[in-house]
């Protein structure tokens, strides 16, 4: 017998989000994991070097848990939850990755030419990751917060200025993937 797992419907998983954002705002707290990332910067020590670190990072203990749910639930879903069949993409799409010189587009969310070791320790890779953590680092304090953080706390009290930076968010992934993408592969 062979058990088929299928994502959670938008129905279930909505109001489940939903009711986390409400318990956040109403006990005056936020979610993003930029937050997280600051935080464990300032355990590391990175306080000494910039004033942006300088807070007591005791108060936001708490949203640590957010990175440990992620690491478990990550963990649940690749090991427990995931269905390992073939990613249904259009034909278009299958026909435009093989032309970046992906060969087996839609048979894996992490596609080898990517995601292998070889790929990432090449000097290309290595590049890609600095740049890539580089400009998300830089975009992200420029931007006042990550996705998560906009996307649903932002928009969930509806803050203007998440708004506009998720639009942008959106314009930037259209013009990353249609514009830099292909020069990069």
């Amino acid at each position: 017998m062979e058990l088929i797992l299928n994502p959670w419907p938008w129905y279930v998983s909505g109001p489940l989000i939903a009711i986390v954002m409400f318990l956040l705002l109403y006990f005056g707290q936020t979610f993003g994991m930029s937050s997280n990332l600051r935080t464990f910067c300032t355990m590391g020590g990175a306080h000494k070097f910039s004033d942006y670190f300088k807070f007591d990072w005791r108060t936001q203990k708490w949203n640590l848990m957010v990175v440990l749910g992620a690491v478990i639930g990550g963990f649940i879903a690749v090991f427990f939850l995931s269905n390992p069949i073939n990613i249904n993409l259009n034909p278009t799409t299958v026909s435009q990755l093989e032309n970046l010189g992906f060969s087996n587009a839609g048979n894996s969310i992490l596609p080898p030419e990517l995601f292998d070791w070889n790929q990432v320790l090449s000097i290309k890779g290595l590049a890609i990751l600095i740049i890539g953590g580089f400009l998300v680092g830089f975009g992200t304090r420029y931007a006042g917060g990550c996705t998560s953080g906009h996307a649903i706390t932002g928009l969930s009290s509806l803050q203007w200025i998440s708004l506009v930076a998720v639009i942008g968010f959106f314009i930037g992934g259209l013009v990353m993937i249609h514009f830099i993408f292909p020069l990069i592969f």
